[in-house]
């Protein structure tokens, strides 16, 4: 009889692990084409990544429905629980990566209007570019299992946070330039910052893959310079 309640634990979890995947496939989506509205200036295809994060949400309420239903149905032992916990904080993750996406697109019809800052959306994009490729090899790290890939993605947030420092610079440059530059320059912030977020959640889930993985924590990380520490230009 125990075998037969760990093998429907396992169906029942690899289900639940797809259903992350796709999930997760549908966030990386709404960063890219979030991204891609923004450089372009598309208001329909950003109207189409808000929509898009209904659909989001009620795919990480599903799975915490099915994980609660898994803990309470099978009842599983330590290694078991870990992964079905993990599972649940994943879909977490994923829904909040969902809502930055979903902000950066509510921001492109503001823009739309505003002064075009020039080289600013495209250097976002190449930011969410590279969370969104973070993502996919975390959705990867996860699928397999695979402890390495998930430390790789891990080593590459450092790289996001000093795109956001950067970019920060740049557009403070600007706003000192010309006041006119001043409120498309703060939309463009908060949308580095928000990217920058998205790298660490992307992270946050690289570390429960090797939670699951191996059984313990992630080691420490390293970060980039805070934003809060950027100087004015000098000039």
């Amino acid at each position: 009889m125990k075998p037969h309640t760990l093998s429907a634990f396992d169906r029942d979890l690899e289900a639940i692990r797809l259903a992350v995947l796709a999930m997760g496939g549908q966030v990386e989506a709404a960063i890219l084409n979030g991204s891609r509205a923004l450089e372009s200036r598309d208001e329909d295809l950003a109207a189409q990544v808000v929509e898009g994060d209904r659909a989001i949400d009620r795919a990480e309420e599903d799975i915490n429905a099915q994980v609660v239903r898994l803990l309470a149905l099978r009842q599983p032992q330590a290694d078991d629980l870990r992964s079905a916990v993990a599972v649940m904080k994943m879909a977490g993750e994923l829904e909040r990566l969902g809502d930055y996406a979903k902000n950066m697109a509510k921001r492109v019809p503001v823009l739309i209007s505003a002064p075009v800052i020039d080289g600013a959306a495209g250097a976002l994009r190449r930011q969410a570019r590279l969370v969104g490729q973070m993502l996919k090899d975390m959705l990867d790290a996860f699928a397999r299992m695979d402890a390495a890939l998930a430390r790789d993605v891990i080593s590459r947030d450092i790289e996001v946070d000093d795109m956001t420092n950067a970019l920060f610079r740049e557009f403070i440059t600007h706003m000192m330039e010309d006041p006119r530059n001043i409120t498309p320059c703060l939309h463009y912030v908060f949308i580095a910052k928000n990217i920058e977020r998205m790298g660490d959640l992307v992270t946050h889930g690289a570390e429960h893959v090797i939670f699951v993985a191996e059984g313990k924590l992630a080691e420490a990380r390293e970060k980039g310079h805070s934003t809060a520490t950027i100087e004015p230009p000098k000039g």
